[in-house]
Parts: C-alpha cells; structure tokens; sequence
C-alpha cells in the first residue's frame, strides 16, 4: 500500500525559481538514465547531442489564457477571481476568492466600467459569473488582468510570455505546461536538422493538476478531468514512429498514455482523461520525458516515479538539491530516458 508520505522530501525555499533565466536554453538539465540511475550534470542545450535521429520528441502546445484579476466587493472586501474559461459571451467559469462569501447576486468590482456579477455556483470552487456590459471587455480583461503564475512564485513577471512557451497555440490552460518552457526555436531547428521529429498534443491544464492530494492512502485518491486531444498526424506520426517516443512534460504523457491502444499506438480524438500514473504503471507509448522539478508529494512526482523508480528519482532529486538546481515552473529541466 503507497502513501502519500512515501513523496515527501525537503525542498529548500531558496531553490524554488522566483524568475525564468534571461536566454529560456540557459538552464542546466539534469540527465537521469532509468535503466541504471546513472545521472549525469549537463546543459539543456545538450539535448541536441542526447535525442537521435529517429527520435520523436512529442509537445503540449496548449496556450495558457486563464487570467487572474483583483477586485473588491461594494461592502469594500478584497476579492480575487481567476477566470478560466469564457462559456458564453461575457460569461465566464472562475475561481473566487472567498469563495463560499460570494453567494449569486454578489457584485464584484475590479475596476473602473468593469463589473461583474456572481450568477451560479458550479462545482466546489467554481462559479458562473458574468461581466457587465462594456465596449472593448476583452482589452479592459486583458490590460486589467495578470498571467496567474503558481502561489509559490512572489516576483512579478515582467514579460507574460515567459510563461508560454513558444509552440504554444491551443488557448484553453490554467498554467503553462512547464517543461517546454526551456525550448527554443533555435533548438527546434537543430533538432529538425538531425532528424529528430516533432509532434503536438493538446492538453489544457486544469487547476485538478496542481491541487494538493489529500487522501494518505493513494489508492483513495481522485484525479479530475482535464480535457486532451490528439490529432490524426500526431497519432500517425506516434504509430509510424522507429525511434525513441520523448515526451515533453507530465501533460504530454498524460495524453499520449490516455490514448493508448497498444504498445507505441494511439488513436486520435478528445476526450477527457482522469488517468493517475504512478509506481506499478505500465507505459505503452512514453519511453522518456523532459520534465521540470516537482514539488513534494504531488501527482506529477508519482508519475516521474512510474517512469525510473521512486528510490532513483529521490536519489535524482537529493543530486539536485545538493549541486543547487532550480526547482518548480522556472526552474532547470530534467530528461529522463
């Protein structure tokens, strides 16, 4: 029986990444061989030289369009909303804080001729709300509202792109799918070069990802559904495919691995997955992953441990923290392969 105790480490404060680096390839990579733990100290730039021709190197081109704005109550109480998604003109799913105060018919006010108006509770913590009628609502959301980085980073991001990443296309995620942030167009076009293939999948991140598990017996816990597609080419491209499948953070293989119907095949489609990948799981497509830095005790640390084993991936992640790696969305990358 796993607990959820068996994924708890100490992460140093100090080592969480509060800003992405200047250059998005500048980062280190910390390169773990699953077959025999060996781990090796390189530059993310070295994945030219580590990918082979035949590779496919596979990627979530979600676009993060979630946006997170301040406002106030007309009693003057401070309120945060998160918008997630538009589900009708003006209307959108959002995330409020305090929520269970904010019954429908509250009023919220952000800003001056932007207002909105709490219509439905939707499932625990959501709620319907739907903005007052203005000229140009989606210019004052976006000049108003912020990119809604993670809780654990406290500095201001200077330029919003930085938090996509630049094969980013498919609008519809809550927070950026990480691990692709250290790509660059540069290193797409050496990796074309060498004859490395790339395809996408489409996974909008939900805030299911990054909710902390509660339940100690792992066995009891429930994973959310987050919507996820996968086109005809990239499913042809997976199928077709000689080399080694990489996939490009947990998202990506939580998709490839959700439309599975054999070993190294999936078919194409969308649907919504709940698929909880830990120790004892059995890959069909995914031979590798990039992957950032996890937090303890989270859903995306069991899943890298289905990959190379729990004990090489703690002796990874005490690797890290000794020779100072940076940790959790901006942080350096991890290739496991």
């Amino acid at each position: 029986m796993e607990l959820l105790t068996d994924y708890d480490y100490h992460l140093p404060e100090e080592l969480i990444a509060q800003s992405p680096l200047e250059n998005r390839s500048n980062s280190k990579l910390l390169y773990l061989h699953k077959s025999n733990g060996k781990i090796e100290d390189r530059a993310f730039g070295d994945v030219i030289e580590i990918l082979r021709p035949g590779d496919l190197l596979v990627l979530n081109n979600t676009r993060v369009t979630a946006l997170r704005l301040l406002g106030r109550k007309p009693t003057g109480g401070a309120v945060e909303a998160l918008l997630l998604k538009e589900i009708a003109p003006a209307t959108f799913e959002a995330m409020l804080k305090p929520g269970k105060r904010l019954k429908p018919g509250a009023r919220i006010e952000f800003a001056e001729d932007l207002a909105a108006t709490v219509m439905e509770d939707l499932n625990e913590p959501l709620k319907r709300i739907k903005f007052d009628e203005t000229v140009n609502l989606h210019e004052r959301l976006h000049s108003f509202g912020k990119v809604p980085l993670p809780p654990y980073i406290h500095t201001n991001l200077q330029n919003p792109e930085r938090y996509q990443t630049v094969y980013a296309t498919s609008g519809g995620s809550a927070a950026a799918p990480t691990a692709g942030l250290h790509f660059t167009e540069e290193i797409f076009k050496r990796l074309t070069q060498k004859g490395i293939d790339i395809a996408h999948v489409t996974l909008d991140v939900s805030l299911d990802t990054f909710r902390p598990v509660v339940a100690n017996i792992l066995d009891e816990h429930k994973m959310h559904g987050e919507t996820c597609a996968v086109s005809p080419s990239t499913a042809d491209k997976i199928n077709k495919a000689s080399g080694r499948i990489v996939a490009v953070g947990t998202t990506t293989v939580r998709t490839l691995e959700s439309f599975a119907i054999g070993d190294r095949r999936v078919e194409s489609g969308s649907k919504s997955t709940s698929i909880f990948i830990r120790p004892g799981y059995g890959f069909r497509v995914v031979d590798g992953m990039f992957t950032n830095f996890h937090m303890p005790k989270t859903t995306m640390l069991m899943m890298i441990s289905a990959l190379a084993g729990r004990e090489k991936i703690f002796e990874a992640y005490e690797h890290a923290i000794r020779y100072r790696y940076r940790f959790l969305s901006f942080g350096d990358s991890m290739l496991i392969l």
